[in-house]
């Protein structure tokens, strides 16, 4: 009996291990999104669709600049001005992901897209 419980303590302790948590570090509105493919994707995005971040040390009018793609189009940036944590998490070989948060049909292309930022513990 004791050999059983401690190997069911073990398979739980295994299992925990195995799930990812994972930490919201940023909610922001996705920037330059009418200067992308905004537009023509603007009908098959949908709130908690899986977003990708790329690191682009190189871009030359952001240093810390991250691109959002989704599906393989380009949708924009993080905002310039909240982009620090998320880059240096990055740049130290952190997992983040990212999804949508939140749609909104309107004027302002800010408050279009609302992206949800999470670290990978």
């Amino acid at each position: 009996m004791r050999s059983l419980l401690i190997s069911l303590l073990c398979a739980l302790s295994l299992a925990a291990q195995a799930q990812t948590v994972k930490l919201l570090v940023q909610s922001s509105p996705l920037a330059g999104f009418q200067y992308h493919a905004g537009a023509t994707v603007w009908n098959d995005l949908k709130v908690g669709d899986q977003l990708t971040l790329i690191r682009e040390p190189g871009n030359p009018h952001d240093a810390r600049a991250v691109r959002i793609e989704w599906q393989g189009t380009q949708l924009g940036y993080l905002p310039r001005a909240e982009n620090e944590a998320v880059a240096a998490a990055m740049d130290r070989g952190e997992r983040v992901s990212a999804r949508i948060a939140a749609l909104a049909k309107h004027r302002n292309p800010w408050r279009r897209v609302r992206i949800e930022v999470f670290v990978l513990l």
